[in-house]
Order: structure tokens, then sequence, then C-alpha cells
């Protein structure tokens, strides 16, 4: 493994030098993998691992009829590489849970009898065994209980993989009973287009996995740009402006040189007046979010979130719900100033040697 140091901190990392997609290949080579669910990360784990020459199929109930036919429109054809949960289940010998966690408790005891010796039971996301008092899964101790979780969407690790960028993940191993455990969980983390793998556990998966989703990376910032769009509205500026200024340059340029270089050299490349004014107030917005974060951490490790999502999202009319929601924060007027702006954006080719243009470096750190 190879010795990273994360600011100050140095950790072990699985690169794809040292874990070839060859090797990862040869490590499957015997294996049938069988993706139970074509939602979310269905999708892209399942393309992405058959685009790299590993025996993929897919396990999906018929009776929710537009990610059966998302599937067959991929090239899973049925009867062949699509069937249904229990047929997919008797035929792999890795089964991937890509369902839905809220779903989970309906759809395990439709896998359960099919765990059988050897076989290994895979999980992108720690919730479903941490909370498996919740969700009801017990597998059997003669099988392998592993994970890779990518970090990010499945539209954004399919889109990533087809960059050739591919996207960090985290891996785990709770049950180790093939002693081919490890081998197995680091060929999937690179088969389904893993940049690099970095290990956890389960519970520090899941646990920072729904803090950052209720956080930044989401909840909280769905929650900010919201109440800045509104206060710009509120003292009469129009919405192409509050939009301009609340998303439109965070997603089109700032994020974008973060990424690039991280936040110090994103301020850096900014106006000394909007660096001083970011300086001045980024301690405030500290200060008045770290409560939040503080309940926020309490309700994931006290299982509180994961009570109400399996209850929630268990619900028999939760897509239904879920879709009301959705589109009131699509009609809403941020979002619908943000659909225009959209449109505005110019969609040229890039110049000549853009990438070697003057200007394009910016400023090196101070």
């Amino acid at each position: 493994m190879a010795r990273i140091d994360f600011g100050g901190v140095k950790e072990n990392i699985v690169t794809r030098g040292e874990f070839s997609l060859k090797k990862a290949q040869q490590v499957l080579k015997n294996e049938v993998v069988a993706v139970i669910g074509y939602g979310v990360q269905g999708p892209a784990q399942s393309l992405n691992m058959r685009d790299n020459g590993i025996h993929v199929i897919v396990g999906q109930d018929p009776r929710f009829a537009n990610d059966w036919a998302r599937a067959v429109k991929d090239g899973f054809q049925p009867g062949r590489t699509l069937f249904n949960i229990e047929e997919a289940c008797e035929k792999g010998t890795i089964i991937m849970m890509l369902v839905a966690d809220g779903a989970l408790k309906h759809v395990w005891p439709r896998v359960k009898s099919f765990m059988t010796k050897g076989k290994a039971l895979y999980f992108s996301h720690g919730f479903g065994w941490v909370y498996r008092k919740l969700t009801g899964i017990d597998a059997p101790k003669n099988v392998d209980v592993i994970m890779v979780a990518p970090k990010g969407s499945g539209t954004s690790v399919r889109r990533n993989f087809l960059a050739g960028v591919g996207i960090n993940s985290s891996f785990a191993i709770a049950r180790d009973a093939t002693r081919r455990a490890r081998e197995r969980t680091l060929a999937i983390g690179i088969a389904v287009g893993s940049g690099y793998l970095f290990p956890t556990t389960f519970e520090n998966e899941v646990t920072s996995d729904l803090v950052g989703e209720r956080g930044v990376l989401m909840g909280a910032l769905a929650g900010i740009m919201e109440a800045q769009y509104d206060t710009l509205r509120k003292n009469g500026h129009s919405p192409s402006e509050a939009f301009n200024e609340t998303v439109e340059e965070l997603t089109q340029s700032l994020i974008r040189l973060v990424d690039e270089n991280g936040m110090d050299w994103m301020y850096s490349n900014c106006s000394a007046t909007a660096q001083r004014g970011a300086l001045d107030w980024k301690p405030r917005f500290k200060k008045a979010v770290l409560p939040v974060f503080a309940q926020l951490y309490k309700a994931v490790k006290s299982q509180a979130e994961a009570k109400r999502i399996i209850k929630v999202c268990g619900a028999s009319d939760y897509k239904k719900k879920l879709d009301a929601e959705l589109r009131q924060m699509g009609n809403s007027e941020m979002w619908r100033a943000g659909a225009a702006v959209r449109t505005l954006r110019p969609h040229e080719k890039a110049k000549a040697g853009a990438d070697k243009a003057a200007g394009v470096k910016g400023r090196g750190k101070n």
C-alpha cells in the first residue's frame, strides 16, 4: 500500500499502480457479479465493470418498470444478463446489494437463501450492515461481507470512469470467510472505476457519509444557498443577480478552482475585496453552524437518522412524496432562475491551445 501524507497524518492507500485492472480481472475471472438494484449506484458500477471485462449480471424487480427498462436500454438482456432478484442471486458469486437503504429490509428476505458458502455479500455503503438489527440483514458466517464505497453519486462514478479520471472510494471488510475477501474487495473497487481506495470500517463509513450528505455535500449546501438567495431577493435584487451571486459563480468558477488546487489557491485568485471579506466572515459562519453539526453527528451516532430513513424511505408511498418534494424544490423561484441561467451559457468549441494559453495558470499560492 502507498503511504500518503494527508495534512500531516500518514495513511495507507491502495492505488491502481499496485492493484491494476489486469490483476482485478484475474481475481474476478471465475466470479459472477450480481448487481442487485438498478437505481443510482447500480447502473454505474455494473456498466463500469462490464466495460472492464468483468462478468456482470443485474438483478432487478420487474415491477419497477422504469429501472428494468433502463437496464434493458443499457444493454442488459432479460434471461441472459438481466434477471429478477432471486435468479440473479442464485447465479451470482458476489452479490452487490445496491438497492436503496430504505428498501434493504424488504429485499433481504429475497436474497438471504441464496447466500451460500463461499459467496460474498457486497455493499457500497455501511448502512445495511452497521444497522443490521434495523435492516434484518443476517448474512451466514460462511460468506464474505465486504464494501467499496465510491465517494460520489452513481452518475459521477460513471462519468468519471468514461473521462478516465476515476473516483476515490473507501473499502472495508467486515467478514473474511473465504480468506479471499481482501483481494475480492480491491478487485471490485478497481473494476467499478475507483481512482484509489482508502481503508475504513463499515461504521466509520456510514457515520461520515450520513453526516456529509446532510451537511456540506447536500443539506447544508442547499440550505445556505436558499438563505443567501432569499436575503438578496428580499432586499430588491433581481432573480438573475441573486442566482448568479449565490450559485452560478460557485459552480462555474470558484469550486473549480478549489478542486484544482485547494481553497487557499481559490482565495489567491480572487480580488482583495473578496479575500478580505471571506476571511473575516468565515469564522462567523463556522461558529454559527458548529452546533448544528454537533446535533447532526449525535443524531447519526444515536441511530435516529437510520431509524428515520428506514421508516420514511421504506413506506409504500415514499416515491410519490419524494417526487412532490423535489418538484417543489425545482419549481422554486431560485431553481427556475437557475434553469434560465443555464440556457444562456455559451457552448462554443474550446479555443485552440486553451490549456496552454496565457492567463490560465492563475496566481501561485501565497
